[in-house]
């Protein structure tokens, strides 16, 4: 176990409170505070906070100037070493819940960029991420979109995608009853995730390295 304790933040971003990515987010989350991880639980359902409105008022700290549920989330993911991120698959991408994270999180793309001036290219991995998700079909590239879009999202956090979790087949809520290995899998994944974030460099240090380009020009 790490002396220190990291600190991780769970989003739960279905809009059902006992669907399957949540049930697999909680196993996760188990296997993590059992190893030692401060785990914080955020329900995206629970919370109100507006579309992104793409009125810039961030230009001038990075900060988003609209004053709901989002500020709070945003302190607590700056704060985090490590986020497990949990959505179901809609239309071959996340729920709106979790989009809508992901939008008010283009704050932090000004910050980072506009703000900060951190030259395009250049990540200096300063977290982890773990993403969960389910999706009803068997399709060849069910997740495809979803992995995309988490890929740009974590990277604006300073956080690479250190795992996914990635499950077919399942849409009515209890499917996920159906294969306990999942469940048993996402518990060791959350235990394997603390020990994951024990590599990072601690809070204060550089990192000593700064990574290449995550999306090289003319992959897209």
């Amino acid at each position: 176990m790490n002396a220190i304790k990291p600190k991780i933040t769970a989003i739960y971003g279905s809009p059902r409170r006992k669907g399957n990515t949540a049930e697999l987010l909680q196993h996760a989350v188990k296997g993590a505070r059992e190893e030692g991880g401060l785990v914080e639980e955020i329900v995206l359902r629970d919370l109100k906070m507006s579309p992104c409105l793409e009125i810039y008022g961030c230009l001038k700290s990075g900060r988003c100037a609209i004053k709901d549920d989002f500020q709070t989330v945003y302190d607590t993911l700056l704060a985090s070493e490590g986020v497990m991120l949990a959505s179901p698959i809609f239309f071959y991408t996340v729920s709106a819940h979790t989009k809508i994270l992901m939008d008010r999180c283009q704050s932090l793309w000004v910050k980072k960029y506009w703000v900060e001036k951190i030259p395009a290219g250049q990540r200096e991995v300063k977290r982890r991420g773990l993403f969960i998700s389910v999706g009803a079909t068997k399709g060849k590239k069910l997740f495809d979109g979803a992995l995309l879009t988490v890929r740009y999202f974590f990277d604006v956090l300073d956080m690479d995608l250190w795992k996914s979790l990635l499950y077919r087949q399942l849409d009515f809520e209890y499917d996920i009853h159906k294969y306990p290995q999942y469940l048993t899998e996402a518990h060791k994944t959350g235990k394997e995730f603390v020990g994951a974030l024990g590599t990072l460099p601690k809070r204060g240090e550089p990192s000593g390295a700064v990574a290449e380009n995550l999306f090289p020009q003319g992959n897209l």
